[in-house]
């Protein structure tokens, strides 16, 4: 029987309870939120829904849309997911009291919130003020029980000024952790090199893949000195950075190239993180915390002990002025997720293999929701107790300022 087919019944099964904080589950806002938290000079382009018969559709900025399933798949099983629906359908956690509920019945003690802004708009103006809104509410939400829901504001990089002062922005609200493009954004923000994906038609608007993987071809990069007073902005204010699956956009409405775009889309995160140890952040700014949040992290290790193997012949015509082999600055400044990883587990001790976090993926397609406690048992099958502990909890709670 297939882990997906199993009933919730896990939690009376373990024989161990583990303090589990989510590295990474995600919240899809309520439409009308965005009415009630854009400028008043907004709500009126606000997106909303209209009921249909077989599914319901969502209509912004003069189109009509099919609601897509794709990111609310929690409980049900691979041979019944739905791909367009209606609000009925989707699971429902998008209040506090009903997320709360939802992470009771998996045995979740806290959850790290990842994100359904900002939105998919080609109005640049309205695109930046969606990051504030998005936020604003996220920080609302998680204030009904700030011990077991943790948000990650939202961040454009379009322009540094911009940037900062949503960061200040965020730190305000109490976020810990705020989340950035793999790769700094084009001027106006919301066009996405098509490169990233292979295709022109990803399945999902190019503004909000924007968000996540930025403009893959820009000359602005992130260990360029430019970048250097933002890094020191992020240390000010003791924040972490994530980066969400940006270095490559999978093309959602597309079978053909779906599931062999999702692999790449793991994968692809090792160039932004290369690039920054490669180009000397992590010596400039010691103390920096960044994730790459549901890559996997099996490949983590391979890429630790090849960045150091290459560097040790390479580095001396390429003129690298980096302190300390690339793996130091694996174990010490960056971290990854995954959901299920049982070569990530196994290598768990090696150099860039440390900083590693489970999550749920809760409700999206790939999710270990009812049944994350069955999916823990076997992916860390004869690992010890205390080992188990520190990376479906310990590491992330400390990672993401989780409070007990």
């Amino acid at each position: 029987m297939a882990l997906q087919d199993l009933e919730p019944t896990a939690l009376q099964r373990a024989a161990v309870k583990y303090d589990i904080v989510d590295a990474d589950a995600h919240i899809d806002p309520p439409h009308e939120m965005w009415v009630d938290y854009l400028p008043a000079r907004f709500k009126d382009m606000a997106p909303r829904i209209e009921e249909g018969e077989e599914n319901d559709w969502v209509v912004f900025e003069g189109k009509r849309r099919p609601l897509m399933m794709i990111n609310n798949q929690a409980g049900r099983t691979g041979k019944n997911f739905k791909m367009l629906g209606k609000l009925s359908d989707l699971r429902e956690s998008r209040t506090p009291a009903s997320r709360l509920a939802e992470m009771d019945i998996d045995g979740m003690n806290a959850a790290v919130l990842f994100g359904g802004g900002p939105l998919g708009t080609m109005n640049t103006e309205l695109y930046i003020e969606s990051f504030r809104a998005y936020n604003r509410w996220l920080a609302d939400f998680c204030s009904a029980d700030p011990r077991r829901l943790s948000g990650v504001a939202y961040m454009p990089m379009r322009d540094l000024d911009e940037t900062i002062g949503l960061i200040r922005e965020a730190a305000a609200l109490g976020f810990r952790t705020i989340n950035i493009p793999a790769f700094p954004q084009s001027a106006d923000a919301v066009r996405i090199s098509t490169a990233t994906s292979g295709a022109p038609d990803v399945g999902v608007n190019t503004a909000q893949a924007a968000a996540l993987t930025g403009d893959v071809n820009s000359t602005r990069l992130y260990w360029q000195p430019e970048f250097d007073r933002l890094w020191a902005e992020i240390c000010a204010h003791d924040l972490s950075v994530t980066m969400h699956l940006g270095g490559r956009v999978p093309r959602f409405g597309n079978k053909e190239f779906f599931l062999a775009d999702l692999v790449m889309s793991k994968v692809a995160m090792a160039e932004p993180v290369a690039m920054a140890i490669y180009g000397g952040v992590f010596d400039r700014f010691p103390k920096m915390r960044w994730a790459i949040i549901e890559s996997g992290v099996g490949w983590m290790s391979w890429m630790a002990e090849y960045m150091d193997r290459t560097w040790e012949k390479q580095r001396f015509w390429t003129d690298s002025q980096l302190k300390d082999y690339p793996s130091t600055y694996m174990d010490r400044n960056i971290w990854g997720s995954f959901i299920n990883d049982r070569l990530g587990v196994v290598n768990r001790n090696q150099p860039g293999g440390r900083n590693i976090m489970w999550s749920s993926d809760y409700p999206h397609s790939e999710t270990t929701f009812p049944n994350s406690y069955d999916v823990i048992a076997r992916d860390f099958a004869g690992v010890p107790t205390a080992e188990v502990q520190a990376i479906v909890g310990d590491i992330a709670r400390a990672f993401f300022q989780v409070p007990r």
